[in-house]
């Protein structure tokens, strides 16, 4: 039974679960906008949304959080220095996902998966 479990499994042992959640968050960061399953994109959802939360502080830990998931200084500095500041009046929902249609192969319904313009 799975009463109070969150988390989504995807058939994958647990590293290459995070280490698939973590890639999508990168990619996210790098091209603002990313094509991938509905599922996939509410469980990157959750660790985009924490990252932009800790990069608006801008402070030195902030960045050693986030360069501690995302593993590269540029895009750590992409993401404090640019994608953070966007979302200053903001007080959550920094991402957005627009279902798109289900995949020919499989039938997993896709999603464009996108940081929010505002600012």
């Amino acid at each position: 039974m799975r009463h109070r479990v969150k988390l989504k499994r995807f058939g994958r042992p647990s590293d290459q679960r995070k280490a698939l959640i973590k890639s999508l968050v990168r990619e996210l960061f790098i091209h603002e906008t990313i094509v991938t399953s509905t599922e996939k994109a509410k469980a990157a959802s959750q660790l985009a949304e924490k990252m932009i939360t800790h990069a608006l502080k801008g402070d030195l830990s902030a960045r050693r959080y986030v360069n501690s998931f995302l593993n590269d200084r540029r895009l750590t500095n992409k993401v404090v220095d640019e994608i953070a500041p966007r979302y200053a009046q903001r007080k959550g929902g920094y991402t957005r996902i627009l279902k798109l249609r289900k995949r020919r192969g499989d039938g997993a319904e896709l999603a464009i998966f996108q940081l929010l313009k505002e600012e």
